[in-house]
């Protein structure tokens, strides 16, 4: 079947996406909070901060909430999705690449579902085949 946006049939994605990307330099939001209340804690009393700059940061942070919030909407529905594309692999006859390198080929007889931290897998010929294993993918 082609794919909607290249046009190609039977192509997957050799590696999994992942639903967290994991970046030590930046602040998250228990820093963003510390931060916020250290400078309220030790603001010169008779020259307070501004109320103006204070309810920036506030949103700034209620923002950093709703992006956290869709970020987990975005891994379910990736989940979702998923899912979705390893039940219609049940009866197509599949290429997939065993642990010596060599390309195989049979049907999918089940799959397996994965979940946010486990990838799918296919049942092909009695072997178990992670998904990010398959080439390609086609009708018998």
């Amino acid at each position: 079947m082609p794919d909607a946006v290249s046009g190609a049939v039977g192509t997957t994605v050799p590696h999994a996406a992942t639903a967290a990307v994991e970046r030590g330099n930046q602040m998250g939001k228990d820093m963003f909070l510390k931060l916020l209340v250290a400078q309220m804690k030790y603001q010169d009393p008779g020259s307070p901060a501004d109320t103006n700059q204070l309810m920036a940061q506030t949103a700034t942070f209620s923002q950093v909430e709703k992006l956290e919030e869709l970020t987990k909407q975005n891994a379910s529905l990736l989940a979702l999705q998923r899912s979705s594309s390893a039940g219609a692999m049940v009866g197509q006859t599949v290429t997939y690449t065993d642990d010596t390198g060599a390309a195989k080929t049979g049907v999918v007889s089940s799959v397996r579902l994965g979940t946010d931290k486990t990838e799918a897998v296919a049942t092909v010929g009695g072997i178990a085949v992670p998904l990010g294993r398959i080439t390609d993918v086609g009708r018998r």
